[in-house]
């Protein structure tokens, strides 16, 4: 289960964490940053949402922090919406968004 939108501002990736993390929404408190995996899989380059290639009409920009660590231990991996391309970036240097997500069911 996706929130049907980002958090709304350039986040570097422990704000993204925390605020998934913290999230109340829809009576679950269990949401999380999604992985590398998760991000890709709801990529669509038919589809067109604001200029991002997302299913479902998730409402996101270009590029999304994921909770997968990336090529180096100091980097996480995030995904660009616009091209469907995954970018290790060090933690402290980018500023991206977060789009939450749970497990269904649970």
């Amino acid at each position: 289960m996706w929130t049907n939108k980002e958090n709304g501002g350039d986040v570097n990736w422990q704000q993204a964490t925390d605020y998934c993390k913290n999230l109340q929404l829809a009576g679950h408190t269990d949401w999380r940053l999604p992985t590398i995996d998760e991000l890709q899989g709801i990529y669509d380059r038919n589809a067109n949402v604001g200029g991002a290639h997302v299913k479902g009409n998730l409402q996101v920009s270009r590029f999304q922090w994921s909770s997968s660590p990336g090529k180096a231990s100091v980097e996480e991996w995030s995904f660009a919406f616009f091209s469907g391309t995954r970018h290790s970036l060090r933690l402290g240097q980018g500023w991206l968004r977060s789009l939450c997500v749970r497990r269904s069911g649970e």
